[in-house]
């Protein structure tokens, strides 16, 4: 008679993420899911005993915890008396799975989440490119899908758009070819119609209180200094203001 194995669903798969604003785009379950049944898998063949996939989550962890040894009092024993996983590539693996819910991370991100939780660098490195094959971290992607909205969102210029992806680590020819999206043309046009939106606020102020608040604008967005005066004359022109004296810059 041919036994059947039944797996359970897959406990590693949290049901809340970390909650951020810093990825514009979601990670997909079934890729989630893929990297959770590897790695899973994986780490399980670590495990003592030869536990299966994701052995060191949920229910099973607890009930191994508390049948263990609670005398010594120990950080470790803590940890497993709460269910969590003892091996490092299982705690590692739920840790960026948390991470990753809800919002992309950067590779940079996650392994400074790791180092953040003491997980050791032979561990952290085996999940974090496990990841990368299966898609979940993918640095070309973020960044594009970063550019993209934050240029269309926020109205960011190429500049601020660069430093913003340095700080997630981005590799620089990541970034130089994600900014690639972005032409002069189309950064200008963008940087008009922030000028438009704002324009009206300032009405009733002097030509150069209004020239230095709508500049200032465009300039803390990442913008040029002389796309920033050749924008904001066009815009104060069209309204009937005096530009004489505005091509020098401010």
């Amino acid at each position: 008679m041919t036994r059947r194995t039944e797996w359970p669903d897959n406990p590693a798969e949290p049901s809340g993420g970390a909650g951020s604003d810093d990825g514009p785009v979601d990670a997909s379950a079934a890729a989630r899911g893929a990297a959770a049944d590897d790695v899973g898998m994986r780490s399980g063949r670590r495990s003592r005993g030869g536990a299966g996939a994701g052995s060191g989550f949920g229910e099973g962890a607890g009930r191994r915890a508390r049948s263990g040894t609670r005398s010594s009092g120990s950080p470790s024993s803590s940890r497993a008396e709460k269910g969590e996983p003892r091996d490092p590539v299982e705690q590692a693996r739920n840790i960026c799975l948390r991470l990753l819910t809800g919002t992309p991370r950067t590779r940079k991100q996650l392994a400074d989440a790791l180092r953040k939780r003491e997980i050791p660098d032979e561990a952290a490195e085996e999940v974090l490119a496990r990841f990368e094959d299966v898609g979940l971290i993918d640095d070309a992607a973020f960044a594009g899908a970063w550019v993209e909205s934050r240029h269309h969102g926020r109205g960011l210029a190429r500049r601020a758009l660069v430093r913003e992806l340095r700080t997630k680590g981005v590799d620089s020819a990541v970034i130089d070819e994600a900014v690639g999206q972005l032409d002069s043309d189309q950064e200008e046009e963008t940087a008009r119609e922030l000028v438009a939106r704002k324009l009206r606020s300032t009405r009733g102020l002097d030509r150069d209180k209004r020239l230095r608040r709508l500049a200032g604008m465009l300039a803390r967005k990442g913008y040029g200094e002389g796309m920033a005066l050749r924008v904001v004359r066009q815009a104060l022109e069209e309204e009937g203001e005096d530009t004489a004296g505005l091509d020098e810059p401010f």
